[in-house]
């Protein structure tokens, strides 16, 4: 063994240091998949919070999806406008008694493997995925109409254009063939042929662990690769439709980055050290930032009210399944009771929650359709903070408190339920340990719990095995968008779930009154056209749903999200965000 004095143990432990920090660094850009000599100018990095569940886009659920960069429909949405605007439609014609639209596909349109994308592949996309009955989708509810709940039926005219028909008018229906246009070459084969199960093996295919050169798309981007719990990558899509005013094919940036990071904390570390070039802004760190945007060349931009909801809900499922009750009975007879979702409404603080999680930055939500939309009803009923109101309630409904001011119902059950949310995500971690607190407060348990991103998805979806929950759904101008929350049998009637395809049936379901009417209100305003009767129709959705409170509505934010200033041609909405019209953003040096 040799001896080393002090002075140089010192430079021996410098030297090891730097060795370490290199090797780290060499672990850390290799983990990454990027080259440290690659052109940052091509490239644009983002975050998200949990990886994709599906890249089967017809079979999605859930957000984030990669399936905005990847797939486009005939038609999209100008967010800026509200326009709907052509996309792999170059035009299209309605006739005068507003029950066919014919859509013209552009010019030589290709897939990403470089086939055509032709008449047949809308066709089949609509007729053989959307409208399947074996599949399950989400765009299945949006796409019935009146109250028949008949389908368009879609037909080739030619090898350049399409027919949609429709037995009674339907306002959304425009806005309706936005839906992805997926490739019938690939996937044919999937629909027609049936597993073991019976089931057709499409409904396992182009799972997240599917190599990305064997997805077929038609977007902007296709898949490049994908690392679970780390990052995914796109690259351009040689084949895309758009080019600029000089013919140079688009989109300008040539690969999309998204890391993902296991909180919203870690996002927030990762854009101020400079590794990210975009992040929404949550309202706990919009002064910190807001500080910073001059020494990190950012812009911090603000859409206003942001569109979707976030709100907590009761599993109102009296139903079983395989003889055992969805919930508890005892739980069940709780959260059935309209004054029990009342006196919950009415304990929740939420200009608490603006104040202190949302940092003045938000407002409170009392509807189920968007601020910003034209359907938004500003008459709507509120459930402004009032405790003592809301132990009346529970008081008038049998429910009594013990010597310890614990709310126990009229045969001396202890009120207590599990609250879910997402984990990771700190607004409605932060929205759930509130509401655990001011719960309290009337003397009710709350157990909060947060759990990973896919496990609540199944929990809502499919074992249906919950008490409450706190999530958040994405809205949009048109009301029908949220059609399959709505309708009783729609797929994102979480509150009260009818069984996914394939699942286990359910005994002894029951629909409320109210329930049924606002499904039937939803069918009434899609099929009205006139304007301002919608609106009226719209009304009425709004007012029922904040009467019976299937949803306990929060917090709307503002619309914040911060860019580098690198990234040039933003128009930033609260409907689209930042990158909404990503394919003409260029990344150029300051």
């Amino acid at each position: 063994m040799t001896l080393f004095d002090h002075q140089t143990w010192r430079q021996w432990q410098k030297i090891a240091n730097l060795i370490i920090i290199l090797i780290l660094s060499t672990i850390f850009l290799s983990s990454c998949g990027f080259n440290p000599s690659a052109n940052n100018q091509s490239r644009l990095v983002q975050a998200i919070l949990s990886d994709p569940k599906t890249f089967n886009a017809v079979l999605s659920q859930e957000s984030p999806n990669i399936f905005g960069l990847t797939y486009e429909g005939l038609v999209s949405e100008n967010p800026l406008t509200g326009e709907i605007q052509p996309a792999l439609a170059k035009s299209w014609t309605i006739s005068d008694d507003k029950l066919t639209i014919i859509f013209t596909l552009k010019d030589d349109l290709k897939w990403s493997d470089g086939e055509p994308l032709t008449v047949d592949d809308v066709v089949f996309s609509y007729n053989q995925l959307y409208l399947n009955e074996e599949i399950p989708s989400n765009a299945r509810d949006s796409l019935r109409i009146g109250q028949s709940r008949a389908f368009p039926i879609v037909e080739k005219v030619n090898n350049s254009q399409v027919k949609f028909t429709i037995p009674e008018p339907f306002a959304p229906f425009l806005e309706s063939a936005g839906l992805s246009i997926l490739p019938k070459h690939i996937l044919a084969e999937k629909v027609t042929t049936k597993g073991a199960d019976g089931k057709p093996i499409f409904l396992s295919f182009w799972g997240v662990d599917t190599p990305p050169d064997e997805l077929v798309v038609n977007g902007r981007y296709k898949l490049k690769n994908y690392a679970t719990a780390q990052r995914v990558i796109f690259t351009k899509n040689p084949h895309y439709w758009q080019k600029d005013e000089q013919g140079n094919s688009l989109p300008y940036i040539e690969e999309v980055v998204w890391e993902i990071v296991e909180s919203t904390d870690t996002s927030i570390v990762q854009f101020r050290s400079g590794s990210l070039d975009s992040i929404s802004v949550s309202p706990e760190y919009f002064s910190l930032l807001k500080r910073e945007e001059n020494r990190g060349d950012f812009t911090i931009f603000n859409g206003g009210a942001a569109y979707g909801i976030t709100f907590l809900s009761f599993n109102l499922n009296q139903g079983s399944r395989n003889g055992q009750p969805l919930v508890d009975p005892v739980k069940s007879k709780w959260f059935n009771n309209v004054n029990f979702r009342r006196s919950i409404a009415y304990a929740i603080n939420r200009e608490r929650m603006i104040n202190n999680i949302y940092r003045g930055l938000g407002e409170a939500q009392n509807s189920p359709i968007s601020v910003q939309s034209p359907f938004y009803d500003p008459t709507v009923i509120s459930y402004d903070y009032n405790p003592e109101l809301a132990k009346e309630l529970l008081l008038k409904e049998g429910f009594k408190y013990n010597s310890e001011n614990i709310l126990l119902d009229a045969e001396n059950n202890q009120v207590r339920f599990t609250l879910l949310t997402n984990a990771g995500n700190r607004i409605r971690e932060s929205l759930g340990s509130q509401i655990k607190q001011d719960l309290s407060l009337i003397g009710i348990t709350v157990d909060f719990t947060p759990i990973a991103f896919n496990v609540l998805v199944d929990k809502l979806s499919n074992s249906l095995d919950w008490d409450a929950h706190i999530i958040g759904f994405t809205g949009g101008n048109e009301p029908n968008g949220g059609a399959n929350l709505w309708f009783p049998d729609g797929n994102l009637h979480l509150f009260n779930q009818k069984p996914q395809p394939g699942r286990p049936p359910i005994q002894g379901r029951i629909i409320a009154d109210w329930e049924a009417k606002i499904g039937d209100l939803y069918i009434e305003g899609a099929r009205e056209l006139d304007i301002e009767k919608r609106k009226e129709i719209y009304a009425k959705t709004q007012q029922l749903a904040q009467e019976y409170l299937p949803l306990i509505y929060l917090v709307n934010p503002y619309s914040l999200g911060a860019v580098r200033n690198r990234i040039e041609g933003v128009e930033y909405s609260a409907l689209g965000g930042a990158f909404w019209n990503i394919e003409r953003l260029k990344i150029t040096d300051n």
